[in-house]
């Protein structure tokens, strides 16, 4: 079992418990690594400040008795946002009608990069209609043309390397809407990160700042340090 396997077998049974459902567990960086645990409410209210903080200290809690990672490293908690990364079939389905961006491991019909609308599922495929862009105009001022809609295809899942969704005004309406639905006052603040050591803590109070962003609070020997501009920090050294 690789180690981002191992992690989420470790965090989601406790983050789906708080009610909340595990969107994405990611490892980037080198010699400090950043763990993303990237999460989403239940009942689909917009993620805010506290929900990072709280799962934060979970998962830290967790991970400081399991110790899955060697080292020092940032572990960092975040929301999807609104052009989310697509990572689990359901997905597929839930945003059937928005546009998306689809990369695969492997090449089909000669390509692995995909754009369009999405289709929803078909068994264990996801069913895309392209986006095709049309050649730029021939004569300088010209209108450009629109793009068109091709017939849908199928990609098979497990072929599915990484896909987010589009930024789209569709997409900003519905999202808007669906806050409405749930009560959200907003979209609020998503996302946070928080280093993983004995002095980390959550921030103490709330962005006030709307729109994906995201939260930090570590310590550098007696300073302590919280933002919610949008910049990842959490402990990183200055530079990272």
């Amino acid at each position: 079992m690789d180690a981002i396997a191992r992690i989420e077998q470790i965090v989601g049974p406790s983050i789906e418990g708080m009610g909340y459902e595990l969107v994405r567990v990611q490892l980037s960086g080198g010699q400090r690594p950043t763990l993303q645990i990237m999460a989403e409410r239940q009942d689909g209210r917009a993620m805010t400040v506290e929900d990072c903080a709280d799962i934060s200290r979970a998962v830290s809690a967790l991970l400081d008795v399991e110790d899955p990672l060697p080292g020092a490293y940032t572990l960092e908690v975040s929301s999807p946002g609104i052009d989310r990364p697509l990572t689990r079939l359901k997905d597929f389905e839930r945003f059937k009608g928005f546009e998306a961006r689809i990369e695969t491991k492997l090449p089909l019909d000669g390509r692995k990069r995909f754009r369009g609308l999405l289709e929803g599922v078909a068994g264990e495929d996801v069913r895309l209609s392209l986006i095709e862009k049309p050649a730029a105009a021939a004569k300088p001022g010209a209108k450009p043309k629109a793009p068109t809609v091709t017939a849908a295809v199928a990609i098979p899942f497990h072929l599915v390397l990484k896909a987010k969704l589009e930024l789209t005004d569709e997409l900003l309406k519905a999202a808007a809407a669906e806050q409405a639905a749930a009560g959200s006052p907003g979209a609020g603040v998503e996302g946070g990160e928080m280093e993983v050591d004995e002095t980390a803590r959550p921030a103490r109070r709330p962005s006030k700042r709307k729109g994906p962003g995201r939260f930090a609070k570590g310590r550098r020997g007696d300073e302590d340090t919280d933002s919610a501009d949008g910049a990842p920090s959490g402990g990183r050294d200055a530079g990272d």
